[in-house]
């Protein structure tokens, strides 16, 4: 569902840590770089803090990525592309990324160069089912 803040949330069908291993199946199956995976729930349980599974995966396609950031250059501060896999209180997992359409609104992102960012939606919509 897209919300006031551009970020959409898919219910998952897979524990967090399933979800990021089809991720990144998928990503290495399309030529596209991982950059990092960014654990969140794991870094506060070193710092004494229980957290429930969240994990931050930044991927992308410089080929892709480049042309939308030179177009519009603050789009730089959302890209590389991120997707959140998270689990709520009651146990549900989630998958939340940046809606392109908010990307494009916020960025000024010219539609020639939309679809480059667009590949999220089906990357999200992949691991979550």
């Amino acid at each position: 569902m897209l919300q006031d803040t551009g970020l959409i949330d898919l219910p998952s069908n897979h524990s967090v840590e399933k979800t990021l291993d089809r991720l990144r199946g998928i990503l290495a199956a399309k030529n596209i770089t991982l950059f990092a995976v960014v654990d969140h729930s794991g870094e506060a349980a070193k710092a004494g803090m229980k957290m429930l599974p969240t994990k931050l995966v930044i991927f992308g396609n410089p080929k892709a990525g480049t042309p939308v950031m030179v177009a519009s250059p603050s789009s730089a501060i959302d890209l590389p592309l991120k997707i959140l896999i998270w689990e709520d209180d009651r146990g549900k997992v989630w998958v939340t990324y940046n809606s392109p359409a908010y990307l494009q609104q916020r960025h000024n992102v010219p539609a020639d160069v939309l679809p480059n960012i667009s590949v999220i939606e089906v990357l999200a919509k992949a691991v979550a089912e």
